[in-house]
């Protein structure tokens, strides 16, 4: 399985952290639209060479008995079938995944739904960033809002420290607060709200000492921040 060294926070001024991401890059936080002159423009990281590939995912997860497994779905009808483990805990945490593309994830959405059953469905817009070693994800998720997410990508020679300092400096560099950090994965906070993100059952969450959320469906120690 592959490693990387993941966490998750909400983001408070999403126009703060895209501006943040393009200083990274080196790139100006303003970029001219076509047809406008010197100094007119606004920000659209869309338009803008090299500030980042925007990314329309649907992630729909299934029952399985440990760790979490997801079909991905994507604009240009591909997908992809992750299985990943990781802690239920707030802070930069080791996650082992396995990525299965395919070419017709409608029917293997199909089998699967009939095979293991449905969790919940996540609709997301996704800015992605790469920065270095670490991809940097600012997603608006539907029926959410705005979020960050830093995955660093470990070497076969690195540690979970490595990783996780990784992770904090650029923590640091966005100004990303204790409090802003959550637990488990946005379907979680979906089913804590009572949706599913499709139609179906809904589930409830409950929340530990710390705030953090936890997955309302694996009922677990509550989670604290490290």
């Amino acid at each position: 399985m592959r490693r990387n060294v993941e966490v998750k926070a909400r983001l408070r001024a999403r126009e703060e952290a895209l501006g943040a991401a393009l200083r990274l890059q080196g790139l100006p936080q303003v970029c001219p639209e076509a047809g406008q002159g010197p100094g007119e423009g606004q920000r659209l990281p869309q338009v803008c060479p090299g500030a980042g590939q925007v990314l329309l995912q649907t992630d729909t997860f299934f029952r399985v008995p440990r760790g979490r497994l997801k079909l991905r779905r994507t604009q240009d009808g591909r997908g992809e079938l992750i299985f990943y483990e990781r802690p239920d805990s707030a802070g930069p945490k080791l996650s082992s995944f396995s990525i299965t593309p395919t070419a017709d994830p409608e029917g293997l959405q199909a089998v699967l739904s009939q095979s293991l059953g449905v969790l919940g469905t996540v609709h997301k817009e996704r800015l992605l960033f790469l920065l270095g070693q670490t991809r940097l994800h600012l997603d608006r998720v539907q029926g959410l809002g705005d979020f960050l997410e830093l995955e660093v990508v470990l070497r076969p020679e690195q540690s979970v420290q490595d990783g996780q300092r990784v992770a904090q400096e650029l923590l640091r560099h966005f100004g990303i607060q204790e409090q802003d950090l959550i637990c488990g994965a946005y379907l979680d906070l979906l089913l804590a709200q009572g949706q599913r993100g499709d139609s179906g059952d809904t589930a409830r969450g409950q929340q530990g000492d710390s705030g953090h959320l936890c997955p309302p469906y694996k009922y677990i120690m509550p989670c604290s921040a490290p």
